[in-house]
């Protein structure tokens, strides 16, 4: 029987332990570089169109 983990997902086995670690990196690795889920960086002036 394979030794199960405790992550912060829940009990998997190893293999799916190390791919969700690898996943977690490459996430943090993204937003970083494309600055996704920041809202600083998303807000824009609104425009006023006059009628």
């Amino acid at each position: 029987m394979v030794k199960m983990i405790n992550t912060k997902y829940g009990y998997v086995t190893p293999q799916e332990a190390e791919m969700d670690a690898h996943l977690d990196k490459w996430i943090k690795r993204r937003t970083k570089q494309h600055g996704a889920f920041s809202l600083e960086k998303k807000r824009r002036k609104q425009h006023v169109w006059k009628k």
